[in-house]
């Protein structure tokens, strides 16, 4: 299975309309990534203190399909992907009461701390590329969740 991190929404990730701020969602996304990177055991202050490579964003998009309020129970299932020696991304699914509502990627790419120029990937972001893939690949998953929300959200609307 993909890797899945539980989270309540709290009153402080919502905005003057009682939902869910936009950028709070990235926010989320990033708990479940560090999340997932301590479940396979990456130590996650040498990760992110004075390590040897950083991975920094360097795209990240969000849809949101419905409203996220403060009290709802989220599920974010986290499938990440490599793209090449030195990126990869990592795509977000938000659910409430299984219920898609709110997508969202991030591209990362390797990079040397000290000299900021781009690297292979690290042997352990590879094992956890590799490990979270796999769980990703046999995670059964609807095809068509993401258009079948849009088309119930305009509907709504």
């Amino acid at each position: 299975m993909s890797f899945t991190y539980n989270r309540t929404i709290h009153l402080q990730d919502t905005d003057a309309a009682g939902v869910v701020y936009f950028a709070n969602v990235l926010s989320i996304c990033h708990e479940a990534y560090e999340a997932s990177l301590e479940a396979s055991n990456i130590h996650l202050k040498a990760f992110f203190t004075h390590p040897p490579v950083a991975f920094p964003v360097v795209h990240a998009n969000v849809d949101f399909f419905r409203p996220m309020f403060c009290g709802d129970k989220l599920e974010v299932n986290l499938f990440p992907h490599k793209l090449g020696v030195n990126k990869f991304e990592v795509t977000y699914e938000i659910m409430v009461e299984n219920v898609l509502v709110s997508k969202a990627v991030t591209r990362h790419v390797c990079i040397d701390a000290v000299s900021r120029s781009k690297q292979d990937l690290s042997a352990e972001m590879i094992q956890w590329l590799e490990t979270n893939r796999l769980r990703a690949a046999y995670a059964p998953r609807a095809l068509d969740a993401e258009g079948a929300e849009r088309r119930k959200s305009r509907e709504i609307l």
